[in-house]
């Protein structure tokens, strides 16, 4: 065995697993941190996904409320502006009117109470949970600034700035319209899951072909799939075959052959041939039910990075407050007027306003999640996704992951010069072209790729446990075992017999040895390319296998495998991963999810691979839906860039605030630097613009 290269001795623990908890709502009526795609998953189970999704027309009306109120504000704005006098003095005009004080409060007024009552309710569920966060803010200045105007217009000596409240509400209103569409656009992706499911189904019944609701589809029943249609349901083809398009539950690009006895995926598009599908699980069953609700899950889930969030939101809170209240009687005691004192407070409670950091990972987890659902990875544990930057090895099986788990032609050699390899393959296929051994399947596949016509066979006879025999033309031929050349006392060549991970079949005609083929568990194509670009990011890639060692020893040398465990019997693999984690590596392992249960759920990170549509794979952290060992690669990619992106929010989110508080708070005022607190809300709601922005960029790179 290799030896194990750039062992960590850190002692890395394993990632903590959380439960699904509801996120706090960050704003009014809990627009953020939503439960994204309740309704939408309940709408897929119970109506082939097309039931009004509630939840989601709640937030469009949000959405338009939002809207609505921004631009009526807006153009009650436009008269504030005009009748203010440092406005006029600024544009050079000057407009008087009879009680233009009056006609002010009443137009501010109306801004106030009609644009900022979002602000001004969420100011009240925010104090009445005893939870102050970014509405508290900004509910709080919106109201220091209008009280104050208001009492200053009615007597109080002083400065009222009802065109700064105005403008203010007016750029929160269109953060938040601008914030919500963004995080609307990231729960659609759930609808859209949803939404892959058609409205009706062919129903077969004694022959007759009748158009029925797909919400009425039993199991058991048989449907009809024309050319060119979606798939109504979940099931196995009866009849037929077609190449079908997975790209939009799987990510799979290529369309997938299917023929009798294969299983097929409801959403999916049926390539040109007429399928008869028998109905396997509807409603709740279906596999586009369990990846909604599993996307659903992961997208409520609270991650460790996500709680840091959280208190950071709740804490940035209580700094604004504070800051707010320095900055207010600071300027009293400096000697400046209250307006001025009070202008610099409301102006850092706004800028300070945890927006963005609200938004900053529950974004990207939305983000994350639908978006590896698309592509095939099914995230069940967001801790153990996101603990993905800090995996050092990863432990691979070795059957039907790294190889593809059946008998293909490995090599071919001819003993007799009439004999080309081509014609070897023909005559065994003929000679195997009813069996349905996994041998047999591996030579006709043979001759399939090398487009070969395979003749008829007649006085087919099989040699009991050795192979078969039959007449091809006037000529009789066996496929056998070594073991039949034993018996026989036929010389056996060295050449195939010594190829390791090899089986080898022998070619007689007559008695006379004419051929043998090697035939040995193929390694994937997309093997290499996976192992490549994980050693690329430093990442260890060994090899778990029952095989003996010439075997593993002859696949790890091939996909230049860092390591590998061999002749490891399936209750033996979880010791393999506690081995490994003793030495401090952070272990991701990657298996079948039936076999490999107890090493799934005691790696760090468990990756069920080739689950197909058996997405309940409890002990796994991430299902991935095709055999695939670059999804894998694609998987641990796609967690780090998560990483990434949320701790890039993160600092963007709290980062501006380092240098936008003191500014707020007027410390360059000597300088002639003063931002007003329209400004102030210009460059919050920029922040929580771009964090959107930020996680809307975030893909799963498949190849690279």
């Amino acid at each position: 065995m290799k030896s194990m290269k750039n062992m960590k001795m850190d002692g890395s623990a394993a990632p903590e697993h959380h439960g699904g908890h509801p996120r706090h709502d960050h704003s009014v009526a809990g627009h953020k941190g939503m439960k994204m795609g309740d309704e939408v998953a309940a709408g897929a189970a119970d109506h082939g996904g097309h039931q009004h999704h509630d939840h989601a027309a709640h937030h469009r009306m949000m959405i338009n409320d939002f809207r609505r109120r921004f631009f009526i504000s807006l153009a009650v704005t436009v008269p504030i502006l005009i009748l203010s006098p440092l406005i006029q003095s600024i544009l050079g005009i000057s407009i008087e009117l009879a009680g233009s004080e009056l006609i002010l409060f009443a137009l501010a007024t109306f801004v106030f109470f009609y644009g900022g009552w979002p602000f001004l309710a969420g100011l009240y569920a925010e104090l009445k949970k005893k939870s102050p966060g970014m509405m508290t803010l900004i509910g709080l200045a919106i109201s220091v600034a209008y009280g104050y105007s208001a009492v200053v217009v009615f007597g109080l000596k002083g400065k009222f700035f009802f065109w700064e409240l105005a403008t203010l509400i007016d750029i929160m209103l269109l953060g938040h319209w601008i914030e919500m569409k963004s995080v609307l656009g990231a729960s659609n992706a759930l609808e859209k899951l949803a939404q892959l499911m058609p409205d009706t189904a062919h129903k077969m019944i004694d022959g007759q072909v009748d158009d029925v609701k797909v919400s009425e589809l039993v199991k058991g029943d048989l449907v009809l799939i024309k050319p060119g249609e979606k798939l109504p349901t979940d099931g196995l083809i009866e009849k037929g075959k077609s190449y079908i398009n997975e790209a939009m539950v799987t990510g799979e690009s290529k369309p997938v052959h299917k023929q009798e006895g294969d299983k097929v995926i409801g959403g999916t598009i049926n390539g040109d041939g007429a399928l008869e599908v028998r109905v396997g699980g509807t409603g709740k069953d279906s596999y586009l039910s369990k990846v909604i609700e599993l996307v659903r899950r992961a997208q409520e889930s609270k991650s460790n990075t996500q709680t840091l969030a959280d208190k950071a939101a709740f804490w940035l809170t209580i700094i604004a407050l504070a800051a707010g209240s320095v900055t207010l009687a600071v300027w009293l005691i400096a000697g400046k007027e209250f307006a001025f004192a009070m202008e610099r407070m409301a102006t850092v409670m706004v800028i300070t306003c945890p927006h963005a950091l609200g938004l900053a990972v529950p974004l990207v987890v939305a983000v994350s999640t639908a978006l590896a659902a698309k592509n095939g990875l099914l995230i069940r544990n967001r801790s153990a996704f996101e603990n993905a930057r800090k995996i050092s090895i990863v432990l691979f099986d070795k059957t039907g992951t790294l190889t593809l788990g059946k008998f293909g032609v490995s090599s071919i050699d001819s003993f007799a010069p009439e004999m080309d390899e081509n014609e070897i393959i023909r005559r065994a296929a003929s000679l195997e072209q009813n069996s349905e051994h996994p041998i047999a399947t591996g030579v006709m596949e043979k001759s399939r790729e090398l487009g070969l016509d395979v003749p008829a066979i007649s006085d087919f006879r099989a040699i009991k446990g050795k192979g078969v025999e039959g007449k091809v033309g006037d000529k009789m031929y066996k496929v056998v075992s070594p073991g039949y050349l034993k018996e026989k006392g036929i010389k056996i060549p060295a050449g195939p017999e010594l190829r390791e991970m090899a089986t080898v079949i022998y070619l007689l005609e007559g008695d006379e040895l004419v051929g043998a083929i090697s035939l040995s568990d193929q390694i994937r194509p997309e093997s290499r390319e996976a192992i490549r670009r994980l050693k690329k990011t430093g990442i260890q890639c060994w090899m778990l296998t029952g095989d003996n060692k010439e075997v593993a020893k002859s696949v790890a040398d091939e996909l230049d495998l860092d390591g590998y465990f061999a002749e490891v019997l399936p209750d033996q693999k979880q010791e393999k991963v506690k081995e490994l984690q003793a030495v401090g590596e952070f272990v991701a392992m990657t298996g079948d999810g039936v076999n490999d249960a107890p090493a799934l759920a005691q790696a760090d990170v468990g990756i069920a691979i080739g689950s197909g549509t058996d997405v309940a794979a409890e002990t796994a952290d991430i299902i991935l839906v095709n055999s695939n060992p670059e999804d894998v690669t694609a998987l641990i990619l796609f967690g780090k860039a998560t990483y990434r992106k949320m701790v890039q929010n993160l600092w963007w989110a709290t980062g501006y605030n380092f240098f936008a508080i003191p500014l707020a708070a007027g410390v360059l005022y000597k300088a002639g630097i003063l931002i007003s607190p329209a400004m102030g809300a210009v460059l919050m709601s920029l922040s929580t613009v771009i964090v959107a922005i930020n996680a809307k960029m975030l893909k799963v790179e498949k190849e690279g």
